[in-house]
């Protein structure tokens, strides 16, 4: 089968403390601080076999999330970006919808044929934080498509416990169209995970903020609107994301860089009448830049989701905390707690609409372009068409 084959040179840097298990496993747990030079390459390798608790599903669509990005490009030392769980070489993607091709002896829920969309937090289910009910920090984690074999490719196989049918969004949308929404459903869960599950949600009628609308910050304009806000303010450096920000919802969409007058955290405050947002989430990986604005336009018990995610440092003025009553939550993932079939229940009803996240599609033998386009962050999400 044909998939796109990404490698990079075991190079750990200096001041980098390499762990035993690391070495051991040829697994970075921080990518950005090991793995360098990375190449990339649409090549022909095995059909994967599956095990009794698998499936082998026939990738239909896959995204090109920001992880990908950040795996394609480099800093000046030629280290990729990407500060998270890595082992190459790997097929690249995680953000998918396919068809159940072949199904294990032991599988029970899934059968030939079905549609589905797929988690990429691939965790175990035995480990302490699995067995407690938090999978998204399971602690034996592999991120599909980063440290295992990922989903662009003809093939995936992938254990059935991670798998979720999509069928009922065949009764509103068209084919073509249930794969490409199905493919949204991991990075809109991350945004889903981080507001509601983490963050514990907010009262209707409250003020988000989003920092960063990317896919996932895309996401949480358009859930924060679905869950009551009744005013949304999205921050961004690019204008076409922007103008995608207000159609999924935003009542107000800034460029910070063309902000002037006043700061991000000052624009809120004088559009919440010196209340400040309830909910502000940053989705974009630049912390030192967006919690100073964040921290002093908090309103009181208002909470900062973390979602973006970047090695990385920012001090706070913790007495803010204290006589605000507020909290920093960070989140991972999109994975348990009626995440999912949520998620896909509100997609069939009409509620969530995820199409106008939608800005490039590319065939598959067209995906290393796909992936150099995606650098300029223009795009809300760029599909990649793996089959027909």
């Amino acid at each position: 089968m044909k998939a796109l084959v990404v490698d990079a040179e075991w190079k750990p840097r200096k001041e980098y403390a390499v762990s035993e298990e690391e070495v051991i496993r040829r697994r970075a747990s921080v990518g950005s601080r090991v793995w360098c030079n990375p190449s990339f390459e649409v090549r022909d390798v095995p059909t994967p076999d599956i095990t009794d608790n698998e499936v082998l599903i026939r990738v239909k669509v896959c995204g090109i999330c920001g992880s990908d990005t950040h795996v394609y490009e480099t800093d000046a030392q030629g280290y990729i970006i990407f500060s998270g769980l890595t082992k190459f070489p790997c097929i690249l993607g995680h953000e998918f919808s396919g068809v159940v091709e072949k199904v294990g002896a032991k599988t029970v829920n899934l059968k030939v044929g079905d549609v589905v969309a797929v988690e990429s937090v691939m965790w175990c289910g035995m480990c302490q934080a699995c067995r407690s009910g938090a999978p998204n920090q399971c602690k034996r984690v592999e991120l599909m498509g980063l440290s295992a074999d990922g989903a662009l490719a003809e093939y995936v196989a992938v254990n059935e416990r991670y798998c979720w049918k999509i069928d009922e969004l065949l009764e509103v949308y068209s084919e073509r169209d249930t794969f490409n929404v199905g493919a949204l459903i991991e990075p809109v869960g991350c945004a889903y995970n981080g507001i509601f599950i983490s963050g514990a949600g907010f009262k209707p009628g409250g003020v988000v903020a989003v920092y960063g609308v990317g896919p996932i910050g895309l996401g949480a304009v358009a859930l924060a609107g679905i869950a009551g806000a009744s005013r949304i303010i999205a921050f961004d450096i690019i204008d076409e994301r922007l103008k995608i920000a207000k159609a999924m919802g935003a009542d107000y969409a800034f460029n910070v860089n063309k902000m002037h007058d006043c700061s991000p955290g000052d624009k809120v405050m004088e559009l919440t009448r010196g209340w400040g947002a309830d909910v502000q989430v940053e989705a974009a990986g630049a912390a030192p830049l967006t919690i100073p604005e964040m921290e002093k336009s908090l309103s009181n018990e208002g909470k900062i989701i973390y979602l973006g995610r970047a090695a990385t440092k920012t001090s706070m003025y913790l007495d803010t905390l204290v006589s605000g009553a507020n909290k920093i939550v960070g989140a991972r993932g999109h994975v348990g707690y009626g995440i999912y079939p949520n998620l896909i229940r509100l997609i069939a009803s009409g509620k969530l609409d995820l199409k106008k996240m939608i800005t490039a599609e590319y065939a598959f033998e067209k995906v290393v372009e796909a992936l150099k386009n995606s650098v300029a962050r223009k795009d809300g999400k760029i599909l990649i068409r793996v089959s027909d």
